[in-house]
């Protein structure tokens, strides 16, 4: 018989290397609002697997929206992941 995979949580903070940009779970106003304002349905978000390290970490649980902020010379991007 097969044994069952156990997740294993890490010790390791992902969020300190500098290649990780920063990352927050959207409110459901702010999530309502994002929606809103771009006007599209909540499954037409680009989508975060429950699995990924990060949304892990954050302990992002499916339907929970991510917003993640990156920086570069020039400018700040905002961009959203779906947690499925």
């Amino acid at each position: 018989m097969a044994k069952k995979k156990q997740k294993v949580e890490l010790d390791i903070d992902i969020f300190g290397h500098f290649l990780v940009p920063k990352m927050e779970i959207l409110s459901e106003a702010e999530k309502k609002n994002l929606l809103k304002k771009y006007n599209i349905p909540e499954h037409n978000l680009p989508k975060m697997k429950s699995s990924d390290a990060a949304a892990r970490k954050l302990k992002a649980e499916p339907g929970d929206v991510v917003k993640i902020e990156r920086e570069d010379p020039t400018a700040k991007y905002s961009y959203y992941r779906l947690v499925v």
